[in-house]
């Protein structure tokens, strides 16, 4: 598989658990309606889950990870 679309995956399966809780909580635990819901999901969630980025890094291509709650940047294998 391509790393591009490893990262890509990645990012996705980062966002999504994140995105639907936050939802949930928000819809559950404050006064906001409608289209304010996933609106405020989708901008705390990007920035709460990590962000994966393929680089070309000695020759070769790696992917990358940055988290709030991980120091520094990570090389995912």
């Amino acid at each position: 598989m391509n790393k591009k679309v490893k990262a890509f995956l990645y990012n996705f399966l980062g966002f999504a658990p994140f995105f639907m809780l936050l939802c949930y909580l928000i819809e559950k635990f404050t006064g906001l309606t409608g289209f304010w819901i996933p609106v405020t999901s989708a901008v705390a969630t990007t920035i709460l889950a990590p962000k994966f980025q393929v680089v070309k890094y000695m020759g070769e291509e790696k992917i990358f990870m940055r988290w709030l709650f991980v120091k520094g940047v990570k090389e995912v294998k």
